[in-house]
């Protein structure tokens, strides 16, 4: 059967597929998404944490949050993710010729829906990444509830929003604009493991680019004592980061970032293109 004539996965139908890619990604990016979240906490560079991590807690400490992390894939980024192609169509926005703003808010639009509805597992495995301690999920969880209820897992909820929608935007939107381009410059197809790797490399930069100030930002608001508030909102955040660190800060962490972000959209992105296909749905 010839690209063109496969039947396009329906909502449900791609959001389960992206699901399953990002379940399988994260267990290969988790260990780096660690050490990018204490680089964030603590100011110390890669060497200095990852030495520290490994010293004090095991190489198992670089798997910690791991089952809240796949709390997250199942939820924020199979919306995220599954849900593009069917909303980008959907905006009218699935032809080579459509411009490329339509793509980026059929990104942005399934990216702020996605973090919403994953926001709770976002927190808890940020605290449980930067849990020096022995404590289980369940006690994370219990401390969490018995001192903020249940607005203490929607912390940082609004830049995480913003955060998923930049980051979302730039990921689908460049990746469908660069495969594209790839096709054009190379006549591989779309469909291509050859182009959808190159692609995907490209909007992993990409990303890292425009959401490291966001990544920052929900960091550091996630991962405020339970018992605690050290910030008032967003703005707070931003303007005590700026005032205490510099402008600069809001990068820090940029090498695991990329590090993390560019074999996360290469594998995501590759094993929904893989699933797609055979399963007998047309591509991205």
């Amino acid at each position: 059967m010839s690209e063109a004539s496969k039947p396009k996965a329906n909502l449900f139908q791609s959001m389960a597929l992206g699901g399953a890619s990002a379940m399988f990604a994260v267990n290969f990016t988790h260990p780096i998404e660690t050490v990018k979240t204490r680089m964030q906490v603590s100011g110390l560079g890669i060497g200095q944490t990852c030495s520290a991590l490994v010293k004090d807690e095991g190489v198992t400490a670089f798997w910690k949050g791991l089952p809240f992390a796949y709390g997250r894939e199942l939820s924020y980024t199979s919306i995220k993710l599954g849900a593009y192609a069917p909303v980008r169509d959907a905006l009218g926005a699935g032809g080579p010729d459509a411009p490329f703003y339509m793509k980026f808010l059929a990104g942005a639009i399934t990216g702020g829906v996605g973090s919403v509805v994953g926001n709770p597992f976002d927190v808890m495995k940020t605290l449980a990444q930067t849990n020096k301690g022995d404590a289980g999920l369940g006690t994370i969880v219990g401390d969490m509830y018995r001192d903020q209820g249940i607005a203490g897992f929607y912390r940082g909820v609004q830049v995480n929003i913003a955060r998923a929608c930049v980051l979302n935007a730039t990921k689908m939107g460049v990746y469908d604009m660069t495969k594209g381009f790839v096709t054009e410059q190379t006549g591989w197809s779309r469909k291509d493991v050859r182009t959808a790797f190159c692609s995907s490399f490209v909007a992993g930069f990409f990303m890292t680019c425009t959401v490291a100030p966001w990544d920052m930002l929900r960091t550091k608001l996630m991962n405020q004592p339970t018992d605690a508030k050290l910030y008032n909102g967003f703005s707070d955040c931003l303007v005590k980061t700026v005032k205490q660190d510099g402008v600069l800060s809001l990068w820090r962490g940029f090498i695991p970032i990329w590090a993390r972000f560019a074999p996360q959209a290469t594998l995501q992105l590759l094993t929904i293109e893989f699933l797609y296909g055979f399963f007998g749905f047309k591509s991205i």
